[in-house]
């Protein structure tokens, strides 16, 4: 009873302490920002802590998109896990039952072996038509058994098929959702990080063109805030609407992150990369948002898009950061616009001849 009551008191604390970040901030008190701030009040999420100790201190708050990005990197992953670990277990104890009904099926079958040389022995001793009949009875019954338990494994070993097949697909359902950002649907943040690092290792291997899109919604803080978190996310869901009508084949469209997305383009000189960017962008511009509940039109809205190509030596770090160039350009230079690192507005040190 005292360590109910401990506990009590503990969780109780964790929950003041998170109901209190978010009254200090202003904050709406929805379950999700409540989960993300008590994760913090435990402290058991060193990470956590200081991705928003970071953002609080740079921006002054946690945004709406800093809350949905913290939730999905730091604790809807640990879901997920806690999810694959436990259609492991299944797996694991369907398998251990199949075992267990081969090793009987064995032991009826090493059985069945010491039946038929006893048969075999006592065949050779007998004389008589009532002995034999005993034996060829007790052969037959043997055989009986024997089928009686094949059957048994047989449905047995039917229904495990059934039953670990329906595992893995379920399995791979929780991978997929694992890798996907659940409010746009594409590719999550991790899926991009380990997508981008193949691509480059590929690109390097055989020897092919590589380019990456980078993209960020143009005044999307200034849209959200007068039109409200619900009307934002209609936003997000547009931009990824058109990236993924505009992209093909082994193209990856991923959101990096808030309010800024990447296409990771195999195979893509800078040149084609290009154009598929201002496709993008052209298919967001023409798009009208209107409010659903009042069918208000509230405007249309735009991207700037930065596009770098791999270089010999480039990393992973070293793309995105020329990408981002090139997007902070596109920003600078008035918004609503594609800037690659060969146009003037980006800085000479990213100017360098691509391979």
């Amino acid at each position: 009873m005292t360590n109910q009551a401990d506990e009590h008191e503990r969780t109780m604390a964790f929950a003041g302490i998170a109901l209190g970040q978010i009254k200090a901030l202003r904050q709406p008190a929805s379950p999700r920002h409540y989960e993300v701030w008590y994760a913090y009040a435990t402290g058991y999420n060193p990470s956590l802590n200081q991705m928003i100790n970071e953002t609080v201190a740079r921006n002054g708050t946690l945004s709406d998109a800093d809350i949905d990005e913290i939730y999905e990197t730091y604790i809807s992953a640990n879901r997920f896990t806690d999810r694959i670990d436990q259609v492991g277990t299944q797996v694991m104890g369907e398998i251990e039952q199949v075992m267990a009904m081969i090793g009987a099926a064995a032991g009826s079958a090493n059985s069945y072996t010491e039946s038929l040389a006893d048969v075999t022995q006592k065949l050779g001793h007998t004389k008589d038509n009532d002995g034999l009949r005993s034996i060829v009875e007790g052969l037959v019954q043997a055989a009986k058994e024997m089928e009686k338990n094949n059957k048994a494994l047989e449905a047995r070993l039917t229904a495990s098929k059934s039953e670990i097949t329906q595992l893995q697909e379920h399995l791979e359902t929780v991978r997929n959702e694992s890798l996907t950002d659940p409010l746009t649907q594409l590719a999550n943040r991790k899926y991009f990080d380990d997508s981008l690092a193949k691509a480059i290792e590929d690109s390097f291997t055989k020897h092919e063109p590589l380019s990456l899109m980078m993209t960020d919604v143009d005044h999307f803080k200034k849209f959200n805030d007068t039109f409200g978190h619900l009307t934002g996310d209609q936003v997000l869901r547009l931009v990824a609407m058109s990236l993924k009508q505009n992209v093909k084949g082994q193209d990856i469209a991923a959101r990096y992150g808030g309010e800024e997305f990447a296409v990771v383009l195999p195979n893509t000189v800078l040149r084609s990369a290009l154009t598929v960017a201002d496709h993008i962008r052209r298919a967001v511009m023409m798009k009208e948002l209107m409010k659903r509940s009042t069918g208000e039109h509230l405007g249309r809205v735009t991207i700037s898009i930065g596009v770098a190509q791999l270089r010999k030596g480039d990393t992973v770090q070293t793309l995105i950061e020329r990408a981002d160039n090139c997007l902070y350009a596109a920003k600078r230079s008035g918004r609503n616009r594609v800037i690659c690192e060969t146009d003037p507005e980006v800085s000479p040190a990213t100017q360098t001849q691509v391979a």
